[in-house]
């Protein structure tokens, strides 16, 4: 019996968790979830101290930082050909792809719900735009697990594995961020989360195969005999 592939089946588990907390919090309208204000709650009580730290911390989250990081991935994750200059810069147009067409649809859906953000009362930071889902938690889950799957294709052992960890560490930091700052809801970054965890799978295997196509040969210049 044929296993099944692991790729569509957490696809379809994050995606469509991710429909079912969109409708939740679009029948809620304007007012958090439960959970949403007890964590709200909870980091505005014991979060003195963190602020620096935690702006610090945001800004990698967005801007140049996550592209960069995906370059870095589609570049590690093209080595297999063989230092060929263009399969490299096809891998890492197409992780650029794979971030950008992320937050297209995030941005998408972002506009589709109208979340409003957490009171402003509360907030450490500037923010803008609709709050789910946390577009941080979005991009530095999408840049993160595009690196922590190039670093383990391409250094399959344990430094592999520890270098993939700390990119997702930090992925998870960027978006806990969001909520010390008292700008986004617990739930944006779930969704985030989930948006990026759907997408990622669904995107990765069709990268991973693309970039194993072997590089095309360089034809050598021939000289044409009627010119001479």
């Amino acid at each position: 019996m044929s296993r099944r592939p692991a790729a569509p089946v957490v696809a379809a588990l994050a995606l469509a968790a991710l429909a079912v907390l969109t409708a939740l919090v679009v029948a809620v309208g304007s007012a958090p979830f439960a959970v949403d204000t007890a964590v709200r709650d909870a980091v505005l009580e014991h979060r003195a101290g963190l602020g620096p730290a935690a702006k610090a911390l945001t800004t990698t989250g967005t801007g140049a930082v996550p592209y960069l990081l995906a370059a870095a991935a589609g570049w590690l994750a093209s080595a297999r050909a063989l230092g060929v200059t263009s399969a490299r810069a096809l891998g890492v147009v197409a992780a650029e792809a794979v971030l950008g067409a992320g937050q297209l649809v995030r941005i998408g859906l972002r506009v589709a719900v109208d979340r409003p953000r957490p009171p402003a009362d509360g907030w450490l930071s500037a923010a803008h735009a609709a709050s789910f889902p946390s577009g941080h938690a979005t991009t530095s889950a999408l840049a993160g697990g595009l690196l922590a799957w190039a670093l383990l294709r391409r250094y399959p052992g344990g430094p592999g594995r520890a270098a993939a960890g700390c990119a997702l560490l930090w992925a998870v930091g960027v978006a806990l961020t969001r909520v010390v700052l008292g700008v986004h809801w617990a739930s944006d970054l779930v969704g985030g989360w989930l948006l990026a965890t759907g997408w990622l799978a669904l995107a990765l295997p069709v990268l991973g195969r693309a970039l194993e196509r072997p590089a095309l040969p360089v034809r050598p210049w021939r000289r044409n005999p009627r010119i001479g």
